[in-house]
């Protein structure tokens, strides 16, 4: 009987990653009556968690009449990692109600289901508790909560908490560096970054991945550049995880030449760091490049994941070649993606743009699953082909359907409004997007409303329009406007809205070349010399090419 104990203890101590495994132990354990030992019933209740049967952990939970910390503390971990976070919540309260002390790694797993539900207000009451029973201090419930008001982006309440810790470890300090890098607040980051190091804490791939991903444009290149340095010092740049967020931190700054040099120098680079490549060749306009990395990628054998997939067509859409998005097509069907929805509005949007409008629509209809995204795609398609009713039409059954319109659905109608020339369907839905849907209208809405109204010769309106926006207006409003103003040869109010243009961004060349085709269609010819003498480092004019490459028969 001993051996079979011993056996059974080292069993249950080992992760079984049988379910049949499980139930043969848990079955031998109801027959020797030690199902009901708190010690066995927790070490059962893991292993069923393990194999996600959270059914059956909780079962065992339930006729578990003598019940430790401990068992209590498996159940709510185990309904944590099943995201059942409600239940979790609401175990840890009928622990408190049954007068059973918590103990610190209580506290953290509620605090952890409280974050990974984004239940802010539960977070604050469970803090609350753990600081009245004196654990307010604890190391293990500080790194949950330093961690947890963190991912909720509550970085104010994870710095007083931080700030009450006398020694804070490695862990606690990653974790509020990380949410100062994921809110933006780079510089504090940074700040703490070196606190941590005249501390003596010795940087770990944690720390950089934290700061690395607040780094989110070319401006701050220079403090990227010097992590990368202290990743080369440390010896932290060959590891993956660090790699991939290098790459993708060069390929956001636009260096994308830094990006694959970071790239070649990892070993054995997972799909993640190809996936950062790829998309930062996609970013900086390098549409052949990602295409070639796209192909090598796959010929490794690896399953490509779908937003890597929704990466590769939008840049063979702006190639507008059909034939390497016919490729991929193929890919997604052999592989079984073609029911991924953004996969399949990728495709719409590929197609449509690359002159193939029947083909997106096929895509379209044999969809089994559509949401807002797919509907988006298919809107904007029939406007880009000039069939606004169709448009309209696939607008009201996106209604019927209970899906209800974001931004990106007015852009694609307001877009159709203005292939058309619909000037008063235009209208009224620049109205009901405001007032029956209450979304607030962005730059791009306000450029389409533009370009419809000045489209049809009506200056005075659209200029109007302009100006009820608070300053400075967006150049691409005023850009469009003078675009009009061109077409319509009004060098009066041209004059005016470039002088706008010019106020915020004096710099800016492309209008400034704008303006002077206006003035030389009036034959203002000395007004031509001296817009043209004040541009900053002159404007070459790019060679025409033709985008279509490839043809579908």
């Amino acid at each position: 009987m001993l051996t079979q104990f011993h056996w059974l203890h080292s069993e249950l101590t080992n992760v079984c990653k049988s379910l049949l495994r499980v139930k043969q132990l848990h079955a031998c354990l109801l027959k020797t009556h030690l199902s009901k030992d708190p010690f066995y019933a927790t070490q059962i209740i893991r292993l069923y968690a393990f194999n996600n049967h959270i059914n059956y952990a909780h079962h065992v939970f339930d006729k578990t009449s003598t019940r430790s910390v401990f068992l209590w503390n498996s159940m709510i971990r185990a309904f944590a990692k099943a995201r059942r976070f409600s239940n979790a919540i609401s175990l840890f309260r009928t622990m408190l109600v049954d007068d059973i002390r918590p103990d610190n790694y209580t506290y953290a797993c509620a605090i952890r289901a409280c974050a990974d539900s984004f239940d802010f207000g539960m977070l604050r009451v469970v803090h609350g508790s753990a600081v009245s029973v004196g654990l307010g201090l604890d190391p293990i419930c500080c790194s949950a909560l330093v961690s947890a008001y963190s991912k909720l982006g509550v970085v104010h309440e994870a710095r007083r908490v931080f700030d009450g810790i006398v020694e804070p470890d490695l862990v606690l300090w990653n974790s509020l560096i990380s949410a100062y890098g994921g809110s933006g607040m780079w510089e504090i980051g940074i700040q703490m970054f070196s606190s941590m190091r005249l501390a003596g804490k010795k940087p770990d791939g944690f720390t950089l991945a934290g700061l690395l991903g607040g780094i989110a444009d070319s401006s701050l290149l220079s403090i990227g550049q010097e992590l990368h340095g202290l990743s080369q010092k440390s010896g932290l740049d060959s590891d993956c995880h660090v790699g991939s967020l290098l790459v993708s931190m060069y390929s956001r700054c636009k260096c994308i030449d830094s990006a694959y040099r970071v790239f070649c120098g990892i070993f054995n680079p997972d799909l993640v760091t190809w996936s950062a490549l790829i998309s930062g060749y996609s970013q900086c306009g390098e549409y052949q490049k990602a295409l070639l990395f796209f192909r090598k990628l796959n010929m490794k054998s690896k399953k490509l994941d779908s937003v890597l997939i929704a990466t590769v067509l939008a840049s063979i859409t702006q190639m507008a070649n059909v034939l390497p998005g016919c490729e991929i097509h193929g890919y997604v069907l052999r592989h079984g993606l073609e029911s991924d929805v953004k996969v399949s509005s990728a495709l719409i949007d590929m197609y449509s743009k690359c002159g193939f409008l029947h083909l997106g629509t096929c895509v379209f209809r044999i969809m089994l699953e559509r949401n807002i995204i797919s509907y988006n795609s298919m809107i904007l398609a029939y406007g880009l082909h000039g069939c606004a009713s169709q448009a309209f039409t696939m607008f009201d059954e996106m209604l019927q359907k209970g899906l209800v319109p974001d931004e990106g659905t007015f852009s694609a109608l307001l877009s159709a409004c203005c292939h058309a020339g619909l000037v008063k369907d235009g209208r009224e839905l620049f109205w009901r997007m405001k007032d029956e849907f209450n979304i607030k209208a962005r730059p791009e809405h306000y450029v389409y409303m533009v370009k419809l109204l000045g489209g049809v010769g009506e200056l005075e309106e659209a200029y109007n329009l302009t100006q009820s926006l608070p300053k400075p207006v967006d150049k691409a409003i005023l850009g469009a406007l003078l675009s009009c103003c061109d077409s319509y040869g009004n060098s009066e109010l041209a004059e005016t809205v470039a002088q706008q243009i010019f106020k915020s961004n004096p710099a800016d060349n492309v209008y400034r070349v704008m303006l002077s085709n206006i003035y030389a269609g009036d034959g203002r010819w000395d007004d031509v010399k001296k817009l043209r003498d004040k541009m900053v480092g002159g404007q070459k004019k790019m060679r025409g090419v033709s985008w279509i490459e490839g043809s579908y028969y």
